[in-house]
């Protein structure tokens, strides 16, 4: 197999992300063999080396979402005016399950694509549309065909979590595709309702006799609480490996039994702002000393990249921590959240979340070289960097993601994409908008983005494949 050439980035001011938060300024990064091989100033480099002139720029870890429904992306912007509810009766109850195979592929392409133009290197790909193998191997076929590192979190909001976990159908498909696959992970993807029967036992179950971590949909109002958070303690599901996502809306016991076990969260703040799963918990997780990592959720309705998640990520933060300030009355005089902490839960929070913080989320000698510098002569918004943490969260944006390595490989270079074809994804993506349309009908189409709310029973308990209703339970 061939070995991509030496990489040198010169002359940058190096985020490293390492222990200690280390900032490097006029540094140098040399990549050999995909891995960092050394960092400072004034390097030698291999003569056949490709040299990336930083200057003016700002080198970091690639970031890395933990959470994103990939498969939605074709719907992009759709659903800019739901709440969770309609989200819910659009994806879950009704118009989801007219996606075949190939919207899942067309999808998480473009989802791919996205995602490593924003110098997202690593993406789990929270995929609850597998309705079938057939949209499964879909699904890995997209992400084997982008150059990123992607994490399937397979799941299927069609069906209960212990029928599709315990299907021979599921185990060919994690023998044929994900056991020593080309994925950078594997998740099962399925929530807790919080029946007291606890029928998704037989999917951690499964988790458990595989290896792999669960991700869960966890504290979102009016569908997963304390309930479930409590059936996965006292039957021993929590584990380091496990990813909360939102927990916006759970008690101080949940918290500390998600501290207490290992596990963090997934914030989603441009969710949780505008859906209402709840607000979102930086200020609880504080507290509480639960990890972070950042996520976007799905580009259905959002942004598809980390830039927005961390600054929307410090504005929830600090209006929070302002209004109860002024409830008491007292004045905020010092943060307590810094551009300094998004940045890191953008980057190493996410590589923590996944078991990969050896490999990723920090620029030091031995780590996988997934690297990107930020830099855009043309931009006026990028000059002067003073507080390097702060232009990331506050003042740069996709458009100044100059160039993105992974394991080494350039993969953007000087603003554009390399070795992905965008005009294929544009193709794709344009089928599945056709055949939705065509499926739905126009009136229900455009009906679809701008939706009347639902009848009330429709929310209590968006997941269909059980009785139990979380609204009650409350």
């Amino acid at each position: 197999m061939a070995v991509d050439r030496p990489v040198i980035i010169r002359n940058g001011l190096v985020l490293t992300m390492d222990d200690a938060h280390t900032v490097l300024s006029g540094a140098d990064v040399l990549v050999a063999d995909g891995r960092i091989a050394e960092i400072g100033t004034g390097l030698a480099a291999p003569d056949d080396a490709e040299v990336i002139d930083a200057t003016g720029g700002i080198v970091m870890p690639g970031m890395i979402d933990t959470h994103r429904h990939m498969w939605q992306t074709a719907m992009r912007g759709y659903g800019a005016d739901w709440t969770l509810t309609q989200y819910f009766v659009w994806y879950y109850l009704e118009s989801g399950k007219h996606f075949r195979p190939e919207d899942i592929y067309a999808g998480n392409l473009l989802g791919a694509i996205e995602a490593l133009d924003a110098g997202v290197t690593t993406t789990v790909d929270w995929s609850h549309g597998l309705q079938t193998p057939q949209h499964a191997d879909a699904a890995v076929d997209a992400l084997e065909a982008v150059p990123g590192r992607f994490v399937l979190g397979y799941g299927n909001i069609q069906a209960g979590p212990w029928e599709w976990s315990t299907s021979d159908e599921f185990r060919d498909f994690y023998r044929r595709r994900i056991d020593g696959g080309k994925l950078a992970g594997f998740q099962l993807a399925f929530d807790v309702t919080g029946d007291p029967a606890f029928p998704e036992k037989a999917a951690f179950e499964v988790a458990r006799e595989l290896g792999v971590p669960v991700t869960t949909h966890a504290g979102v109002w009016g569908a997963t609480n304390d309930e479930g958070i409590r059936l996965m303690y006292e039957n021993g599901f929590m584990t380091p490996g496990t990813v909360y996502v939102h927990a916006a809306t759970l008690s101080s016991d949940s918290y500390h039994r998600i501290a207490a076990t290992g596990g963090s969260v997934s914030v989603s703040t441009e969710s949780e702002q505008n859906a209402g799963q709840g607000y979102p918990p930086t200020w609880q997780l504080r507290r509480h000393g639960v990890p972070v990592s950042l996520s976007m959720d799905t580009s259905v309705w959002w942004s598809g990249d980390l830039f927005s998640a961390m600054r929307t990520t410090l504005s929830a933060d600090r209006a929070r921590e302002h209004l109860e300030a002024h409830a008491k009355p007292e004045t905020v005089t010092h943060h307590h959240l810094r551009a300094e902490h998004v940045v890191d839960w953008a980057t190493r929070g996410g590589a923590k979340a996944l078991g990969l913080d050896s490999q990723l989320g920090a620029l030091t000698p031995g780590r996988q070289a997934d690297i990107v510098l930020i830099e855009n002569d043309a931009s006026p918004a990028m000059f002067p960097i003073l507080h390097p943490y702060g232009h990331v969260a506050f003042q740069a944006q996709r458009g100044d993601v100059h160039t993105v390595l992974v394991g080494g490989k350039v993969v953007k270079r000087d603003g554009r994409l390399v070795g992905t074809d965008l005009a294929a994804a544009r193709t794709a993506v344009q089928a599945t908008v056709d055949h939705l349309r065509e499926r739905l009908g126009e009136e229900a189409w455009q009906a679809g983005q701008n939706p009347d709310l639902p009848q009330a029973e429709l929310f209590d308990n968006p997941y269909q494949y059980t009785d139990y209703d979380a609204g009650r339970a409350q």
